[in-house]
């Protein structure tokens, strides 16, 4: 068994940090600016997540986060094992070696994804500060 034990606990910790993201007024407000859709596909367990930076946003926040299917047209989509995504947002996975070694397969530009990669930078402390709250620091040292 994975680090997430369902779909549910995935949307809870990493949707949870998107969630957070969406408010945040330097790194939301660049994602958001991106003008970009991007689908999170993860497999054990099975669940997507979707950033949505097209769309107008909720009042208060600079994109939308959607959880499970939807009928959007990303411009990326990354597929990758929960487990992945876990070690990439607690900041111990790089994301050009984790793309070369097929950990996490991206679709459509890449240089989109590269580009907001420095962006995304304070979600790292912003996950570890997540799961805290939730009181999962066994997740920390995953």
């Amino acid at each position: 068994m994975g680090v997430f034990r369902d779909a549910e606990e995935l949307y809870r910790c990493i949707g949870g940090l998107f969630d957070k993201a969406t408010t945040d007024d330097g790194m939301g407000r660049k994602v958001g600016e991106s003008n970009i859709i991007i689908r999170f596909e993860y497999a054990d367990p099975e669940a997507i997540l979707t950033i949505d930076a097209k769309s107008a946003a909720p009042v208060g926040k600079f994109f939308r986060t959607i959880r499970g299917e939807n009928d959007l047209k990303p411009d990326v989509r990354m597929t990758m094992k929960a487990d992945v995504a876990h070690q990439f947002w607690l900041g111990k996975i790089n994301l050009t070696a984790a793309l070369s070694r097929k950990q996490i397969i991206a679709y459509g530009p890449l240089t989109v994804i590269m580009k907001l990669l420095p962006v995304i930078k304070p979600a790292y402390k912003l996950y570890h500060d997540h799961l805290r709250e939730l009181g999962r620091d066994d997740l920390l040292e995953v």
